[in-house]
């Protein structure tokens, strides 16, 4: 970019800010969601409350499903993303 096409375009600098910011908000907020340690460690967890008396089978199954199904979402989105 040269010189003046910067002194040009200085007035957008702070949208292009504001921009590059939201952008770097929008990827850590999908790096988190898209994260499979806590859906990983939820299942840990959910597993020795079934061995504990803690909840039911029923219980456990339908929790187990849920998760399960929000690690196939983050797979995806990997293979997705990788393509």
């Amino acid at each position: 970019m040269g010189l003046l096409t910067q002194l040009v375009t200085l007035p957008l600098a702070p949208v292009r800010g504001a921009a590059w910011v939201m952008e770097r908000l929008v990827e850590a907020a999908e790096n988190e969601y898209y994260d499979p340690a806590p859906v990983e460690r939820e299942l840990g967890q959910l597993e020795r409350q079934l061995v504990a008396g803690e909840i039911d089978e029923e219980t456990f199954d339908r929790r187990e499903d849920a998760l399960l199904d929000r690690l196939d979402e983050i797979r995806r989105h990997f293979r997705d993303t990788s393509t």
